[in-house]
Parts: C-alpha cells; structure tokens; sequence
C-alpha cells in the first residue's frame, strides 16, 4: 500500500518526512561542494607552499655562497693589509724622502689691507656683565644694543 493514496498518512507541515529527506539532500549536495572546493583550496595551498619551500631553498643556497665569497674575501684583506704593512714600514724612507723631493712650497701671502673692508680684526672681549660693569666698560646711559628705530631721543 502507497503513503500517497491515503492523504491523512502524508503527514503535514514539519513532519512530512519527504520534504526532510529534500532538505537533507540539499543539504549534502552543499557539503559535498564545499568539501571539493576545501580540497581544491588545500591542493593549491599545497602547491604554494612547495613552490616556496623550493625559493627558500635556492635563497639559502644564494646566502651561503654569498657567505664563503664574502669569507674569502675578507681573508683576501686581512692578507693585502698585511702586505701593505710590509712594504710601508719597508719602503719608509723611500717614501718620505719622495714626499720631500716633490713637496710644492707657496710663498706666505701677504694681505693688502689698505683697505677699510680688508682691516685685520682683534678679539673681541668677552667678559660677564658683572665684571665688565665693575671695569666700567658698560656706559649705562647709551645702552649699544638698541636698535636705531627703538632709540629714544
């Protein structure tokens, strides 16, 4: 006997047992998408991490040679500084008696100073207030460093 030819067996609403068996297929049908696209996501993911695990790799293979280059080269140095060394404390004399021969001497020059722009100028004298007061260099009546237009008459 079919549930379909007796309608009261059909069940209504919430309880319709064909309408839940429709919603969990539905429901599969989304999970079952989801998990091939978590998949294909993770596949992807795999690869990425390969490819940069394989940079890595060659970065590290590029900074250890850069490594034992810049070793040797700094051995290479150290040898050079040491030579140079050598040669300068042997060839002392030799250089110092060439520096003589070819040294340039120059004259002193001498300054016109006819001029009034071109005057040699002296120290300044620089003393605390309270001594130059006491020397009675400060003339308390013209103060020297108000500006003109603040001058009064």
């Amino acid at each position: 006997m079919s549930l379909n030819l007796i309608p009261s067996l059909r069940g209504h609403g919430r309880r319709r047992a064909v309408d839940e068996v429709d919603r969990l297929r539905e429901n599969e049908a989304i999970l079952l998408t989801s998990l091939h696209a978590a998949g294909d996501d993770i596949a992807r993911l795999q690869q990425q991490l390969a490819t940069a695990r394989q940079y890595q790799a060659e970065a590290e293979m590029v900074v250890v040679c850069q490594q034992a280059d810049l070793d040797d080269l700094t051995a290479e140095r150290d040898a050079l500084a040491e030579e140079l060394a050598a040669l300068k404390a042997k060839f002392a004399k030799e250089l110092a008696a060439e520096a003589n021969a070819n040294a340039i001497t120059v004259p002193l020059m001498v300054r016109d100073t006819s001029s009034p722009e071109d005057q040699a100028t002296g120290p300044i004298d620089v003393r605390p207030l309270q001594e130059a007061a006491a020397l009675g260099l400060l003339d308390g009546n013209k103060p020297q460093h108000v500006p003109a237009w603040a001058a009064r008459d």
